[in-house]
């Protein structure tokens, strides 16, 4: 728990417990006002006093962002962060602030009756802004669905789960009604809120099947963004809260829950993104295209997901599959593509100029001629294309260089002189060996704002857009 000081830029007014004397003074009065009838009007200026002091402890936390409204912020991401401080503020006002206002009022209000002071304390609790609290978080039950706001809503879950103990003990009284319907009325948006969202989402990714496929072949926003939610999922942190979440729900429609459903769904929602991947390879009219795009995506699942919770469910011989599958794809890309390169180069013809020196002139210029235009060709079609992960990029470029310019390089030096000496040389030696090798060792490069390793700004907005995809989809299963 954040101390006080640490919650606010400014000093937090916290209450301190009354000494023993000033106590027995604040009994002495109070047992005079009530037997001249004064005791209401004591109740309400020692309301009023107390609860401003909690509002002033309040408001040095900066609470601005409880009074947003739906109507204020269109999906659960654009105030992600406040939701992070309202968990870690409720449990200050509560464990701290109404927690030290609650014994003060046991301990000034005691001999009076339990009504009595119960009643007061209620009072302070909810003009000090704890409905505040808890309407924030309704507000949030009811914003539109999306697949960060189950994150957002087991955090919520979570945040109150922590001071269950606490709320039953200060507010369970009859004077709390309000802050009782409130606190049910959450609780009861939350965890119905979660559970649909979680539910649907294997619908919602199966919606997305019929999207075309990322024309640049690289992985497509849903997969990385699948593949990470659900690791969060089953995270040490979020699992245990979103299997709570789902008991509860399943009671409250007298079924049984058990932990190998979330499993299951999980993996019913990878398999779904498998699926997804086999229908978009067979989407692209080239064949090289689909290659690459089933490379990138084997190796994106076989990397994120080694050594994750998700990768370890769905065990080393799927992984070692997807690693399998990786390098296959990879070998036809480079097979149907950059490999049919050198076949343009033939030596026929050209062996000790058997056919005299213009002969082999005249070859040498239209295998030139041929080689030049079938890599512009192929190098201004993939140009567009990408490699997201480095490593695999890097391996994929030196692959290439490999297989064009050593036989491109001894090509050029033994028949190179032929057409080098002529003033149209460089329409046939068009590219340096050099030129060749850096022109294809900068391949597959992931445009800015495409992939988030460029910057953290751009992680968010491909969050941004595969939530806005999935929640297009969401009419459909809502």
């Amino acid at each position: 728990m954040s101390s006080p000081a640490s919650l606010g830029e400014q000093a937090v007014i916290a209450p301190s417990p009354l000494p023993v004397t000033v106590i027995q003074k604040l009994q002495a009065i109070l047992g005079r006002l009530t037997a001249n009838n004064r005791l209401e009007r004591c109740i309400m200026i020692y309301v009023e006093v107390r609860s401003s002091n909690v509002q002033a402890s309040l408001q040095a936390l900066d609470l601005d962002y409880l009074e947003i409204s739906i109507a204020e912020f269109n999906d659960v991401q654009s105030i992600e962060g406040y939701i992070a401080k309202w968990g870690k503020h409720l449990e200050f006002a509560v464990k701290h602030l109404l927690e030290a206002e609650y014994n003060l009022c046991n301990d000034v209000f005691e001999r009076v009756g339990l009504d009595v002071w119960m009643g007061c304390f209620a009072k302070i609790a909810a003009q000090a802004g704890i409905l505040a609290f808890l309407q924030f978080g309704k507000t949030v039950t009811e914003s539109k669905k999306d697949p960060i706001k189950l994150l957002k809503l087991l955090d919520i879950f979570a945040s109150l789960n922590k001071l269950r103990l606490d709320f039953n003990r200060l507010f369970g009284g009859a004077a709390c009604t309000e802050i009782q319907n409130l606190t049910r009325d959450l609780i009861k948006g939350v965890i119905n809120g979660a559970s649909d969202i979680f539910w649907e989402l294997l619908v919602q990714v199966e919606l997305q099947r019929q999207i075309p496929p990322p024309a640049d072949a690289g992985v497509p926003r849903l997969v990385s963004f699948i593949t990470d939610y659900c690791n969060k999922l089953l995270g040490h942190y979020y699992k245990p809260i979103l299997t709570q979440v789902l008991v509860i729900h399943r009671s409250w429609k007298h079924e049984k829950f058990q932990e190998k459903l979330l499993v299951n769904e999980i993996l019913n929602i990878i398999k779904a993104i498998e699926l997804n991947l086999e229908t978009w390879m067979k989407a692209y009219e080239d064949p090289i295209s689909s290659s690459l795009f089933a490379m990138n995506n084997h190796y994106h699942l076989y990397k994120h997901l080694k050594g994750t919770k998700l990768g370890d469910l769905l065990g080393d011989s799927w992984l070692r599959e997807h690693e399998h599958f990786k390098d296959y794809y990879g070998t036809i890309f480079l097979r149907d593509s950059w490999g049919k390169l050198p076949g343009h180069l033939s030596r026929e013809g050209l062996i000790l100029f058997s056919g005299g020196r213009a002969t082999a002139r005249d070859l040498v210029k239209k295998r030139l001629k041929t080689f030049n235009e079938a890599f512009d060709e192929m190098y201004k079609k993939q140009s567009s294309m990408i490699v997201p992960e480095r490593d695999l990029r890097e391996k994929t470029c030196q692959q290439i260089v490999q297989a064009v310019v050593p036989l491109y390089r001894s090509y050029m030096q033994n028949y190179g002189p032929l057409v080098e000496q002529e003033g149209s040389s460089g329409k046939y030696a068009k590219y340096t060996v050099q030129t060749l090798e850096q022109m294809l060792s900068s391949l597959f490069l992931p445009k800015p704002g495409r992939y988030s390793s460029f910057k953290g700004r751009q992680h968010g907005e491909k969050i941004n857009n595969v939530v806005a995809d999935l929640r297009r989809t969401a009419s459909a299963v809502v």
